[in-house]
C-alpha cells in the first residue's frame, strides 16, 4: 500500500510518544491533516486512561468540537447510560477516544486519506492506554482498528482482536454507534447484548 508523506510523518511522530500526555501534545501540534484547520478544538480523549475499558468512535461532531471532548451531547448521554447500565462510570471506569481527533466540516464523513493520516495516532493511543478490553463504536472505527470489511450489523456481537504495533492482542467488541442508536432505537437491544458481553469479559479479567 502506498504510504503518503503526511501519514508517514504521523506514524513517525506517534512512535515518539512515550506517554498519553506526550501523544496529546503531538496530536495538538500536528498540521498534516486538513481537518485541523477547520475544527475549533482537538478532541483527544475523555475518561480515565488507566481504566480497563477503552471505547473508540469515528470523529467528533459539533458538540464535541465545542467541548473538546468525545461523545458529549445526545450521543454522549446515551453512551453514558449504556456504560452505567453495566456498572461503569464514564470518568473513572472508561477511556474514550475517536479515530479522528478533529471534526470534519458539517459532520461529513472523513475521507479515506484523512482517516489514514490519523490512524497512527489512535493506534498509538490504544497502545499507550493498554486497555484490557476495546470497544469499537460504529462501522468506521471497526474498519480502522480491526481491518474489518463487513458492515457493523454483521460484525457486531462477535469478539475480535486488535493487535498493537508491539504485538499485544486486545479483545475487541464491535458494536453500534450511539448516534445510530438514536436514529434506530429498536437496535438498542443489540448494543445492550454487546455491552453485556463486554461486562462479562471485564469481570473475568479479560482472560
Amino acid at each position: 500500500m502506498l504510504t503518503l508523506p503526511d501519514e508517514s510523518k504521523a506514524r513517525e511522530l506517534a512512535r515518539q510518544a512515550n506517554t498519553l500526555d506526550e501523544l496529546r501534545e503531538i496530536v495538538e501540534g500536528f498540521e498534516g491533516c486538513n481537518l485541523k484547520f477547520t475544527a475549533k478544538r482537538t478532541v483527544f480523549s475523555d475518561g480515565d486512561p488507566q481504566a480497563p475499558l477503552m471505547l473508540v468512535g469515528e470523529a467528533p461532531g459539533r458538540d464535541e468540537d465545542i467541548a473538546g471532548k468525545p461523545f458529549v451531547g445526545r450521543s454522549g448521554r446515551l453512551l453514558d447510560a449504556m456504560l452505567a447500565a453495566i456498572g461503569i462510570a464514564r470518568q473513572d471506569g472508561a477511556y474514550i477516544a475517536n479515530v479522528i481527533p478533529w471534526r470534519p466540516p458539517g459532520n461529513r464523513t472523513p475521507t479515506p486519506l484523512e482517516t489514514e493520516i490519523c490512524r497512527p495516532f489512535i493506534e498509538r493511543q490504544i497502545e499507550l492506554a493498554k486497555p484490557k478490553v476495546l470497544v469499537t463504536l460504529g462501522g468506521p472505527s471497526a474498519k480502522v482498528l480491526l481491518n474489518a470489511t463487513e458492515g457493523v450489523l454483521r460484525l457486531r456481537g462477535r469478539w475480535k482482536v486488535h493487535t498493537t504495533a508491539s504485538g499485544v492482542e486486545i479483545p475487541t467488541m464491535p458494536t453500534l454507534h450511539p448516534a445510530y442508536l438514536l436514529r434506530n432505537p429498536a437496535h438498542k437491544k443489540l448494543a445492550w447484548r454487546d455491552f453485556l458481553e463486554v461486562a462479562a469479559r471485564l469481570d473475568e479479567g479479560a482472560g
